[in-house]
């Protein structure tokens, strides 16, 4: 994510950027090397600001802006028109997810199998929409299992490390993608996307300003130096607020239990932002891949939804079941 709760003096642990690819070039999925130097931009113009970061870490916010609306655009058009044809899109990123983390799992020395994790990311999408819960646990298992068996064929100096990566690939974001597939599943599904996605959004709008705004005291500096306890309560506050009135209005269920989802949200939302904040610093890598302009990896902007979905799902599933 874009580190919606930064604070305005957090000091940064600097990370030695992992040696490039030697594969004789680079191509658009290339993870983009970690940028010590970006992470503490305090007292200097906002001018400066984003002169430095256009060229040096390819942020360009303009480009940021496009590339947002016209994924807001694609998302939005596919749930309204045919609700079914946004699984392609679905598909189309987790794929693109998988490819950035097998390449910046690279860096670490794991060589994590690609077929089976994709077929079993079209698996267990598929196992998700037509069989429900059960059927994306078995895709899951089944897609574990077809990676033990391809990476056995092959030496069995770092087996075990590449199995674990390619078990790891197939879970995060596959598996968890596949809560909002459930969320889709039902009668009622696009309004549930859609409270899924606001609410997500939300926690991203509230925390990024509360940051700003007010962020003094650092959540996890050693993780992400830039996100504050200030700007969790922000999350936490829009979340509730647009968890509250999507489930009331798209949903026809008690705001009550936007509360209890705004609250969820939140927090799933900032484990998964600190989470890939964490993975990208172990590997010395700042951008999963560059494939969206302003934005850098598809996986930068999954972060915090794949760890939302199962939350969402379940607040959802428990407190506004559809009445028979």
């Amino acid at each position: 994510m874009l580190d919606p709760m930064m604070t305005t003096d957090s000091p940064s642990d600097p990370v030695e950027p992992a040696p490039p690819a030697q594969d004789g070039g680079s191509g658009p999925l290339e993870p983009v090397p970690y940028d010590p130097s970006l992470d503490d931009l305090a007292g200097i113009p906002a001018e400066e600001v984003l002169q430095k970061k256009q060229s040096r870490a390819g942020r360009n916010l303009p480009a940021a802006i496009a590339v947002g609306v016209g994924l807001g655009i694609v998302i939005v058009a596919t749930l309204l028109i045919k609700k079914e044809s946004f699984l392609p899109v679905v598909a189309v990123a987790v794929g693109i997810g998988i490819w950035e983390l097998r390449g910046a799992l690279r860096h670490a020395a794991v060589e994590a199998p690609l077929v089976p994790p994709v077929v079993g990311m079209v698996a267990m999408l598929w196992a998700a929409y037509v069989h429900g819960p059960a059927g994306l646990v078995v895709a899951w298992c089944l897609t574990c299992l077809a990676v033990v068996l391809w990476r056995g064929t092959g030496r069995l100096d770092g087996a075990g490390r590449d199995v674990l990566g390619g078990v790891f690939i197939s879970t995060y974001p596959t598996f968890l993608v596949g809560f909002a597939v459930l969320l889709l599943a039902p009668e009622d599904g696009v309004g549930r996307i859609f409270v899924f996605l606001i609410t997500t959004v939300c926690s991203d709008v509230g925390g990024y300003a509360a940051g700003v705004l007010l962020g003094k005291h650092p959540m996890a500096p050693t993780i992400s130096p830039k996100k504050s306890w200030e700007g969790f309560a922000g999350s936490v506050l829009f979340c509730v607020v647009g968890g509250s009135l999507s489930v009331h209005f798209l949903l026809d269920h008690s705001w009550v239990i936007g509360i209890a989802l705004g609250v969820g949200v939140a927090i799933a939302a900032t484990v998964g932002d600190l989470m890939e904040s964490l993975i990208k610093r172990d590997l010395g890598i700042k951008d999963m891949s560059n494939v969206l302009p302003g934005h850098g990896g598809i996986m930068d902007r999954l972060d915090s939804l794949v760890v939302v979905a199962p939350i969402v799902w379940a607040v959802l599933t428990l407190l506004a079941a559809k009445p028979v």
